[in-house]
């Protein structure tokens, strides 16, 4: 049996390459472009107004890191907390690997590299690690975490990320060692709370578990040195069927990149990806005939079965419901042509036109697989029933705009960029992009939080008190 745990904590330590790959760069760039985007548009999300107040409410008087790149400052951990839920908070986040491999890895590094004056350069290097930890872990299981009721970005993120703080830090073996050992027992998240406030969370919990992990470790807080791969360890207790392969050597971490094979899948749509396929079909046959609800007698769409298993929810009342429901991503695409920020509203959900069209839809599963990204089916399709007799067929649809082998162009994924941060006064959205299109020149991370001002203290109790 391969001594993974060992393993990992080696590859942390002492990674296999001293300094990124060009063509890694421009994937980790992206993650943290599109990260910080994601985090600063979530910003006003309530979920994240509670988080903040349970953070103000236990402050110590650690201000080791920018909240949202604003002047308010908090510990790592709790900054790694707040950042990584609300990047997650509005589903626009990145994709890859079974989950939202940046929401958890880009507020865990972000906050500590902040505490430790780490430069651009040492976050992506450590990003690297802690993506390609997360590949090599969740590649050893058959079956789909999704269909036991895991919830990835908060299972494997907590391990990955922690791989990437302590490589971040360069601690020792022995300490990288229990800090990922521990990290395995702070893992978890549950399919069950897609579509409620709870689902965000799971990022930040994961971004604060990982530094808490370290942080820990570093102290002297010991965990079993086989914690991966034993017996009753993470692998086989989150193993959907238990088919788990401990055998196989780790020889590829650091040699053949993983992140050249999956890269990232930056959304387009703020919405659960799963939907993103069904989406970009709708939308295109839509515009290409012309297409009003009313025209449409059914709809039928075919997705995997893990995708399916996740859109739970098939009458959605509210904008964070229809997030995951594959019904109102449909309703959405013929209704508005669109699934935005606009769309993904209470008022907008309760619409008559919105919820006659989601009744129409009629969803079926295949049970096949994806080779670049297996928690989703091999091909989705859409096909369209007309009132007039027509039949319009999407085909099979591989990959969904913004994917990795479907990439948004520089100017697009800068477009998403500038409109997520728009709203946000205290930040020059502009400058702050720049500075991240050549992150790994950045002398220190702190060049991007905000100045602290004396009132930050104050505001935080004032919102603890509300």
């Amino acid at each position: 049996m391969a001594n993974l745990t060992e393993l990992l904590a080696r590859f942390a330590s002492a990674p296999a390459f001293s300094e990124v790959a060009d063509t890694a760069m421009p994937i980790i760039r992206s993650g943290f472009i599109d990260t910080m985007a994601t985090m600063i548009a979530g910003r006003s999300e309530p979920v994240v107004g509670i988080v903040r107040q349970h953070v103000a409410a236990r402050q110590s008087n650690a201000r080791e890191a920018s909240v949202l790149l604003g002047a308010e400052r908090a510990s790592a951990q709790d900054a790694a907390l707040i950042n990584g839920t609300a990047g997650h908070a509005l589903d626009y986040d990145d994709v890859a690997l079974g989950g939202h491999t940046s929401t958890v890895l880009v507020p865990a590094l972000l906050a500590e590299g902040e505490a430790i004056g780490a430069s651009g350069a040492d976050l992506m290097r450590a990003y690297l690690v802690g993506y390609e930890v997360w590949a090599e872990l969740i590649s050893r299981d058959a079956d789909r975490h999704h269909l036991k009721g895991w919830h990835p970005t908060a299972v494997f993120g907590t391990v990955g990320a922690a791989a990437a703080v302590a490589s971040l830090r360069k601690l020792d073996l022995d300490t990288c060692r229990h800090a990922i050992a521990l990290s395995a027992s702070m893992a978890g998240g549950l399919v069950a709370n897609f579509g409620t406030m709870t689902k965000p969370y799971h990022a930040g919990q994961a971004a604060c578990s990982a530094i808490e992990s370290v942080r820990l470790a570093m102290r002297g807080l010991t965990a079993a040195p086989d914690a991966i791969e034993h017996r009753a360890g993470f692998l086989a207790a989150i193993s959907p069927k238990g088919r788990v392969d401990l055998e196989r050597p780790a020889d590829r971490l650091g040699k053949s990149l993983r992140i050249l094979e999956a890269g990232l899948n930056i959304k387009t749509y703020p919405i659960c990806y799963a939907t993103h396929r069904t989406i970009d079909a709708v939308i295109d046959l839509a515009r290409q005939h012309d297409l009003r609800p009313e025209d449409v007698e059914s709809v039928h769409a075919s997705v995997g079965v893990a995708q399916a298993s996740m859109l739970r929810n098939h009458a959605p009342l509210t904008g964070l419901e229809a997030k995951f429901s594959l019904e109102f991503a449909v309703a959405s695409s013929l209704v508005a042509r669109s699934v935005s920020l606009e769309q993904l509203t209470d008022e907008f959900v309760s619409r008559p036109d919105v919820r006659e069209v989601m009744k129409r839809v009629e969803i079926s599963t295949v049970d096949t697989s994806c080779p670049i990204e297996p928690l989703f089916a091999f091909s989705d399709r859409v096909v369209l029933r007309l009132k007039d007799g027509r039949t319009l067929d999407s085909g099979d649809i591989r990959f969904a705009r913004g994917s990795a082998k479907l990439p948004l162009r520089d100017e697009e994924l800068k477009a998403k960029f500038l409109d997520c941060v728009a709203g946000a006064a205290y930040i020059d959205g502009a400058a702050l992009y720049g500075r991240l299109a050549r992150l790994e020149s950045i002398r220190s991370v702190k060049d991007f939080a905000g100045k602290p001002t004396p009132s930050t203290a104050a505001a935080c109790r004032a919102r603890a008190r509300r």
